[in-house]
């Protein structure tokens, strides 16, 4: 016996496996059944055994081959055993924390734009310079209203007031057109870099192998290439603007108090070491905590993008609330890292005001005790106030930029990461072959693989195929066996670990990848996906300097025409997301019409029909049967009907082939073919 108490997980003996239509009731209001994890090991003897929960409410089991069972029980929508949700299992493996941030890359960057990047330092360090100088000519002034304290000549007041006055108003108005000048400059320069590395970066990710994207997930690709960039771009700015502004202004300013008053200054600067130590261990704090914070917004992003795009999956299994659920908590623990990243800045922006504050205090009672034993003048302590007011807001800016510094650091780190990725097979560069040379012949020559994502499964041992030029081969076999592994192969998506796949004589490795997928390959998966655009647009991709006229004579071809053209916007009609606004049967012909707009060589058709109702596959069918004519056909079938006109079927089982030959002798062998055969002759949905 086992008690299942209020948000308890239980595991059970391997032998053991819960029945949910083989429950029973005993003085309790219904449970819904609501999740169940089972991890099978080896099959076991059927026994019976009853399971005990509050409330005298018991679960009659079955035991069988389970090693861990986690179930979601509710009653009256009281939760007694909640699940984990584990879709975002595994992305913990993504660590920042290696990250280095690329200074060399960073001038790259400079380089091109250094006139920009020069007008835009001179532009602040000429504002520094003003700002440092204006407390020696407001010293002026203070001075000549001292002087005139107790004198009232107003003649002569107003000529000696002139020209500091005249100075200072000179002054400010340069100050503002420098100020002017390297905002520009420095905005100029900010928008060309970050321009510049949203688009390296994004013809990074375009070059990158598919391998990578089986790895990564799109919201944090995507959030590298928008938040990322702008937390870079921000942090650039405000650190070349207001960083250099407010360290020259500390440095001159520095330098003006020494000169007014060396004795007050010494006091005034005893304390800055301990400033900088302390905000330096801060800082490398506080560049842990927003990677970690980054990293939690990436995990953020990726459960909205898989919301959003796969929204009708998510309606039809109204999993609304669990998808809210799960963003939410992530959105959470984002919050609490950010939180994290505030607490921390807060607390140094608030010791570096406590500093300022003092310095201010210290200034007002040394300047004061100078003044009255005429060691200073008004003016000077005027001088002195401001320019440490100067310093004081310096610092204080800098203890702000200090958390743009750190995710602008963390956030250029990551960028860098995807810019320097290079992947291990090129998108150009090798043999182009002459068109009258393109024959479409394919030979597979013991070839091995395994998908880099687990390496440790071998998904195609030792196969060897030939397809001759013209001729249709059709790839049968049950799921999981490699079927759709040898058209990825052909297209190059992944590189073979041994073996040799070659067209025309020519191994594909050495081939142009471009080429060959443009002029050489045609495919046509179970899934065609369609951009948002036009139907006429989304065959032109297919051969994006064609004609309207050839549009729809490859649509004809696809027996797409027809539809297309009962449309009230016809050709221009959009096509919404994905293409869901048009049925399977119709995106697969606009599909089908993409591939031959380019007209290939050679076909490839991975279940092209497979996800079609019956009246749709017949009339695809078709479509494919015209597209074959003159071409290399490499099919692979789920439904043994549509391939039963093949010149060869291959069947596969696990990576290997064990049987070939035609529809009709392989039926006679009484193999695999003739088992699948069986098989979908029973099932209706076959």
């Amino acid at each position: 016996m086992w008690k299942l108490m209020h948000h308890s997980l239980i595991k059970i003996p391997p032998r053991y496996q819960l029945i949910t239509n083989n429950v029973f009731l005993k003085g309790f209001k219904p449970f819904v059944v609501n999740k169940i994890c089972c991890h099978s090991s080896k099959a076991a003897n059927f026994k019976s055994s009853i399971l005990k929960f509050p409330r005298t409410v018991t679960i009659g089991i079955s035991l069988t081959s389970a090693a861990l069972i986690q179930v979601s029980l509710k009653n009256n929508n009281e939760t007694l055993c909640e699940p984990n949700n584990t879709r975002m299992a595994g992305y913990e493996q993504h660590s920042d924390a290696h990250l280095k941030f690329d200074w060399k890359q960073l001038w790259e960057y400079l380089k091109p734009n250094i006139i920009y990047f020069m007008a835009s330092i001179m532009g602040a360090l000429a504002v520094a310079l003003l700002n440092i100088q204006i407390p020696q000519v407001m010293a002026g002034v203070i001075n000549v209203l001292a002087k005139f304290n107790e004198n009232g000549d107003s003649g002569l007041f107003l000529s000696e007031m002139k020209t500091p006055v005249v100075k200072l108003i000179s002054m400010y108005i340069a100050q503002g057109a420098c100020t002017f000048f390297y905002i520009v400059m420095l905005s100029n320069l900010g928008e060309t870099i970050a321009n510049k590395m949203r688009e390296d970066l994004f013809s990074s990710i375009m070059c990158q192998d598919v391998a990578f994207f089986d790895q990564q997930r799109t919201g944090e690709i995507i959030n590298r290439l928008t938040t990322d960039i702008q937390d870079f771009k921000s942090s650039f700015k405000q650190t070349v603007s207001g960083g250099l502004r407010a360290a020259t202004q500390i440095i001159g300013c520095s330098i003006s108090l020494f000169v007014i008053s060396p004795e007050m200054t010494f006091i005034t600067l005893l304390c800055i070491p301990t400033v900088v130590a302390v905000g330096t261990l801060f800082g490398s704090l506080l560049r842990s905590t927003s990677r970690k914070a980054q990293a939690q917004l990436e995990k953020t992003t990726a459960v909205a993008d898989e919301a959003v795009g796969n929204i009708r999956t998510v309606r039809a299994f109204a999993m609304e609330d669990q998808e809210q659920n799960l963003f939410n908590s992530e959105a959470d623990l984002a919050l609490a890292f950010n939180k994290q990243l505030g607490f921390g800045i807060g607390l140094f922006q608030a010791g570096t005001n406590l500093f300022i504050n003092s310095m201010i205090l210290s200034t007002l009672y040394m300047g004061g005790y100078l003044l009255t034993t005429n060691k200073l003048s008004a003016g000077e302590v005027m001088a002195y106030l401001m320019a440490s007011q100067t310093i004081q807001r310096s610092l204080a800016q800098i203890s702000l930029l200090f958390g743009s510094v750190v995710r602008g650091v963390a956030a250029g780190s990551r960028v860098f990461e995807y810019i320097n990725m290079k992947p291990t097979m090129s998108l150009r560069g090798g043999i182009i072959l002459s068109d009258d040379l393109i024959k479409g012949e394919i030979e597979f020559k013991n070839v091995t693989f395994a998908y880099p994502t687990r390496k440790q499964q071998i998904v195609l041992k030792d196969f060897n195929l030939r397809v001759d030029a013209g001729k249709t081969i059709a790839i049968v076999g049950a799921s999981g066996n490699g079927k759709s592994t040898v058209v990825a192969l052909l297209e190059r998506f992944y590189d073979i670990d041994g073996g040799s796949i070659t067209v025309d004589g020519h191994d594909i490795r050495t081939l142009d990848p471009s080429w060959l997928r443009q002029k050489v390959l045609g495919l046509i998966s179970q899934e065609p996906v369609l951009f948002g655009t036009s139907i006429i647009e989304n065959i032109r991709y297919g051969k994006p300097d064609a004609t309207d006229e050839e549009v729809r004579q490859a649509a004809a071809l696809a027996n797409a025409d027809e539809f297309i053209s009962s449309f009230p916007r016809g050709y221009n009609t959009l096509v919404g997301e994905r293409g869901v606004t048009l049925s399977g049967g119709q995106k697969q012909r606009i599909a089908i019409a993409r591939a031959l707009l380019k007209n290939p060589s050679v076909l490839l058709l991975d279940e092209a029909t497979s996800a079609l109702d019956t009246e749709s596959e017949k009339i695809v069918q078709k479509a494919l049967e015209r597209a074959r004519t003159g071409r290399t056909v490499i099919v692979i079938a789920h439904r043994l009907s549509t391939i039963q006109k093949a010149d060869l079927i291959v069947v596969l089982h696990k990576g290997r082939i064990v049987e070939m030959g035609t529809d009709e002798t392989l039926k006679k062998l009484g193999g695999y073919y003739w088992s699948l055969a069986y098989q979908q002759q029973k099932s209706p949905a076959a």
